[in-house]
């Protein structure tokens, strides 16, 4: 299959009429998820308040993550399985099952249930979303789509957090879940009237549902679980344990991959030499460098005095960054599309390297200036990643063996999620054996910003080497 010349049409010819409502029916999944994964990061401590299970608190995000990786490697098969209308109902059904799990939940092993639940129906939803991208549209549409698609995470962080934290402060936690219930019923009547045979670009052939790989999907699941295990403990030497562990398991499951009979990515999708494996291995790479933010907040806070919420605002800069930038860029033709596969992963690289100077020191700069600066190099991280990602998203779907689309595009959210994983617990990592806990204070804070930033400045780097085996003119 090859569409590398087809020109990319404008926002207008996306988002009006029957294409409008189409975009509308499969982004509006990855919100609901995107939102939920907020909303619950900022309700949690007032569920441990009243049901206890503080012991349990990471697990909450852990089991999540886990269930969402299963949940994406399994799309490929729900979609040939049902079709692309029911196996996105399914998994909105999936996430409302869980949503109310969580919401009638009387201890942490019922909310952890729901979580699991929920994560199972969210993987799905975001793998699904990309799947369905070539099917739902004519070609020229996909990068546009593919950042309004992209673009919903961003949305999400900016609103996500205020919408959990006005129910956590009324001391209604709960319903920051309910309400999560009728937008999943708005959300399927608009995909059982727009997802029909007769509304699609392209009709799938009808195939024997694959198999599934459960090899490699139990190896990845260890290899997250062995990192949270990990985690868990005080003591530096077990947490460096769980990531070598979890790291070991991750490569297990590329030979794995690469020996099995039946696949989770395409053919030689593992291979680095490959446009595809290239792909693969900067989408992990870029997602690794962003996962940098979840300390954002700590450092803004302890070195600079920000309130949380101004903290988190500026964090949310990182997302805004990736949202705008795949939004703007999303309709450079070939030749612009392949210096951007370039030029992202170059900003985020400055960007992180330039956080690691702003961020432990003050530099004689007026606090406007400085909160200015940190905020531009927080956007510059986040754009890093989004003027390429629709161009990064499209080159899987137009160079993707023929018969295997459907697996390269819900491989995607399963390496997305993956890298995520690792990201965050390196970063974890990092942080301790620099100091963040001991000595701690300023001290700590300082010498753990310059080694998180720096030290994951390599990881856009590297993705900026792969540039040119994704596209030659890169």
């Amino acid at each position: 299959m090859s569409n590398n010349h087809i020109p990319t049409a404008s926002w207008g010819a996306l988002l009006r009429g029957q294409n409008g409502l189409r975009a509308l029916a499969l982004t509006g999944g990855v919100a609901l998820h995107a939102i939920n994964v907020h909303i619950v990061t900022t309700v949690l401590p007032s569920v441990v308040h009243e049901i206890g299970g503080l012991d349990w608190y990471a697990w909450n995000t852990t089991l999540f993550m886990v269930a969402s990786i299963i949940g994406a490697s399994f799309s490929v098969r729900v979609l040939a399985a049902l079709g692309p209308r029911w196996s996105y109902l399914s998994a909105l059904i999936t996430f409302a099952l869980g949503s109310a799990i969580c919401a009638m939940a009387s201890s942490m092993p019922m909310m952890l249930t729901g979580r699991s639940v929920q994560g199972l129906g969210g993987g799905l939803l975001a793998a699904l979303s990309y799947a369905l991208i070539r099917v739902v549209f004519a070609a020229p549409l996909w990068p546009r789509a593919i950042a309004l698609v992209s673009g919903m995470w961003g949305i999400s962080t900016l609103c996500g957090p205020a919408v959990g934290g006005l129910f956590a402060q009324a001391g209604h936690w709960r319903w920051a879940f309910w309400t999560l219930l009728p937008i999943a019923l708005a959300q399927s009547a608009l995909v059982a009237v727009q997802l029909r045979p007769e509304n699609l670009a392209t009709v799938p052939r009808s195939t024997s549902t694959p198999p599934v790989p459960l090899q490699q999907i139990f190896l990845l699941t260890l290899s997250v679980l062995a990192i949270a295990a990990g985690s868990l403990s005080p003591v530096l030497l077990w947490q460096a344990v769980g990531v070598g562990v979890g790291l070991l398991l991750g490569v297990a499951t590329i030979f794995c991959e690469r020996r099995a009979s039946i696949h989770m990515l395409p053919t030689r999708g593992t291979v680095l030499s490959t446009p595809l494996g290239a792909i693969y291995a900067s989408i992990a790479l870029l997602l690794i460098g962003i996962m940098t933010e979840i300390f954002v907040p700590y450092f803004l806070q302890t070195l600079h005095g920000h309130e949380p919420l101004v903290a988190g605002y500026l964090t949310a800069a990182m997302a805004a960054g990736w949202s705008v930038g795949s939004l703007l860029f999303s309709g450079r033709g070939n030749v612009g599309a392949a210096r951007l596969l370039r030029a992202g992963p170059a900003l985020c690289t400055i960007s992180l390297l330039a956080l690691g100077i702003l961020l432990p020191f003050k530099l004689g700069l007026s606090p406007h200036w400085h909160m200015a600066l940190c905020a531009l190099a927080l956007t510059g991280v986040g754009a890093g990643v989004g003027i390429g990602w629709p161009h990064l998203v499209t080159r899987v779907l137009t160079v993707a063996p023929q018969g295997e689309e459907s697996t390269a595009s819900a491989a995607i959210t399963t390496v997305q999620l993956y890298g995520m994983a690792i990201g965050a617990a390196i970063a974890g990592l990092v942080v301790n054996a620099a100091g963040i806990s001991s000595p701690g204070g300023v001290a700590g804070a300082q010498s753990a910003v310059i080694w998180l930033f720096f030290s994951f400045a390599l990881a856009p780097a590297m993705a900026m080497l792969l540039a040119r085996r994704i596209s030659p003119r890169a």
